[in-house]
């Protein structure tokens, strides 16, 4: 029998954008992704419990090598997020996550110099003419995009 994790393999294509929303939360169902693909460790280039990945696991007071040790067993998206839920050490109201989900896909780099160079480097490594890169989930997808294939 496959394991869910046996079935990513992040060499081949990127994990699921960090749009897309697994209990309303923003960042889960990728950082699963990575999870299960450095447990069977095809995870390429990501990175499991990423800079990104922290804001979930600060938003929510969780314990990423226990959801590593979780996603070991096999469980579906559906059970972890159960699991999620009920090991977050700050539960979170239906409108707590709503709002901090909304709040990091539009989220930008933050406007000090430094931070907005940082951003404008990373940006610039796929493409020095896109003007619709705007928050740090658009620069990442650019890079998953690029980094397959694709042309920025």
């Amino acid at each position: 029998m496959k394991t869910q994790h046996s079935l990513i393999d992040l060499s081949q294509r990127p994990p699921r954008s960090f749009r897309v929303r697994l209990g309303n939360y923003v960042i889960l169902a990728r950082m699963l992704d990575k999870g299960r693909a450095t447990l069977a460790k095809k995870n390429g280039e990501y990175k499991y419990n990423s800079g990104t990945d922290q804001h979930l696991v600060r938003f929510l007071g969780l314990d990423p090598e226990a959801l590593l040790k979780e996603l070991a067993t096999g469980k579906g998206d559906g059970e972890i997020l159960e699991w999620v839920q009920s090991h977050s050490k700050t539960p979170r109201a239906p409108w707590e996550i709503e709002a901090w989900s909304a709040f990091m896909e539009k989220r930008g780099p933050d406007s000090d110099a430094e931070t907005l160079a940082l951003f404008a480097e990373y940006v610039g490594q796929h493409s020095k003419i896109r003007e619709d890169i705007k928050t740090w989930f658009d620069a990442i997808e650019l890079d998953d995009y690029v980094s397959f294939g694709g042309k920025a």
